[in-house]
């Protein structure tokens, strides 16, 4: 479980409302994004001028920003638009294969939650048997890549497919363990922002 107090450097585009939210009574343009690292749902108003559209990398660091002027606050699945939700796994598979090395570091040095379970045990699919052919491979070598992994675990399911429904299901929030992503905790004030290059925290 990541430290609440990560922040994301950037992030990619799930939805662009050019007039905001239809229930919302401030017409202004509106962003949903996830985060790069660790998969933060998030709103945030673009900069005047600027459109987006899903699939779009944005920075959104402390540094000044170039197409977004504030990050409104951090938000939950349920809040996604159906377009931003149908885009999700579509971002994050390519979010997983960008960062390959990061994810197949995972099933190089996962370990055990408890005596009785695994955390590899928690990407869907994994079971007993997955598990032990994983661990008696990683002790022969470490795994290189995904294919590496499907190569030499028979009848294991495309690795970055596993990781993308393991996040997913984490950002729906009903999970016991959170393995890739910070758990969504509301708190007051939480978004805000600032001037000079519009700074929002969030």
């Amino acid at each position: 479980m990541q430290g609440e107090e990560r922040r994301e450097e950037n992030a990619f585009v799930l939805d662009f409302l050019l007039s905001g939210k239809a229930f919302s009574g401030k017409s202004e343009p509106v962003a949903q994004l996830i985060g790069e690292e660790w998969f933060t749902l998030l709103e945030a108003v673009p900069r005047e001028g600027i459109t987006l559209k899903a699939g779009d990398k944005v920075y959104i660091g402390k540094d000044e920003r170039d197409k977004i002027s504030l990050i409104k606050t951090r938000i939950t699945y349920n809040e996604l638009t159906q377009t931003a939700r149908n885009e999700l796994p579509v971002i994050v598979n390519m979010i997983v294969r960008e960062k390959e090395k990061k994810f197949v570091d995972v099933f190089n040095n996962a370990g055990p939650l408890n005596i009785r379970e695994h955390s590899l045990e928690l990407l869907p699919g994994i079971g007993k048997k997955h598990l032990e052919a994983i661990l008696k491979a990683r002790q022969e070598k470490k795994f290189e890549s995904f294919k590496d992994i499907n190569e030499r675990v028979s009848l294991l399911q495309d690795p970055a497919k596993l990781i993308t429904d393991r996040v997913i299901a984490e950002l729906m929030g009903t999970e016991r363990f959170y393995v890739f992503t910070k758990p969504y905790v509301k708190r007051e004030g939480y978004g805000g922002g600032g001037g000079g290059g519009g700074r929002g925290r969030y």
